[in-house]
């Protein structure tokens, strides 16, 4: 669920409010979703824990005798006879400590964001966003003129998904203009006046290429989903 402190009561009736005004000039259906974050990225925290124990482990290998002489000053004392098992289990434990001290490290969620590559981020909030589209907007109207604006907080990134009926008639790089709206509103931590710029930059291009019918309804709820 997104931490409830990233808007306002007053800020979720605006943009709510933006979207109603918005559908009001075409056919098309917006969706907005405010997400926490895309992914828990384990895999990518299991990856850099990996990664810390193998480094352990290779310079153990590469200056054994250093190591091997701490350990003895600190708890085995002098003359401790290092046979090939002893080795083995120092080993496995520094490993062990490495992994789970690096685990435990990525508990606090600022360095493991840092830590996430930037492609990696991008690819799980894309996708994500896509999964929140054919769940919640994807041929739910009857016209398939849904159009899904997702912003993910952790990851600082955002996606624009439309449907059949007006990605067949818009060119994907047409929404880099809502994009760009709602990311100059974001670098001033202005989050709700973000979203409003891109759903009107989206409800200009919607009011061009799936003008509103006579008989239009409204389909798909206007309020922000939070998740």
């Amino acid at each position: 669920m997104a931490d409830p402190n990233y808007l306002s009561d007053a800020d979720r009736d605006r943009i709510s409010a933006a979207v109603g005004e918005a559908e009001l000039l075409s056919a098309g259906e917006i969706v907005t979703i405010l997400a926490e974050r895309s992914d828990g990225y384990t895999d990518v925290a299991l990856a850099w824990s990996a990664a810390v124990a193998l480094l352990a482990l290779a310079l153990l290998a590469i200056a054994p005798d250093f190591y091997l002489g701490i350990y003895d000053r600190i708890l085995a004392g002098w003359g401790h006879e290092w046979t090939p098992r002893a080795i083995l289990t120092l080993a496995a434990g520094v490993a062990a400590v490495k992994f789970g001290a690096m685990m435990l490290l990525q508990l606090w969620q600022p360095l493991r964001f840092w830590l996430i590559p930037p492609p990696i981020k991008t690819m799980r909030v894309h996708d994500r966003a896509l999964r929140a589209f054919r769940i919640g907007a994807e041929r739910r109207t009857s016209g398939r003129t849904g159009i899904l604006i997702y912003l993910s907080m952790r990851e600082r990134r955002a996606e624009i998904v439309a449907d059949e009926a007006i990605s067949s008639k818009v060119d994907p790089q047409v929404w880099g203009d809502a994009m760009n709206a709602m990311l100059v509103e974001l670098g001033q931590s202005r989050i709700a006046d973000g979203m409003i710029a891109a759903i009107r930059k989206v409800g200009a291009v919607l009011q061009v290429h799936v003008p509103r019918a006579a008989d239009d309804v409204n389909e798909l709820p206007d309020r922000l989903i939070e998740v």
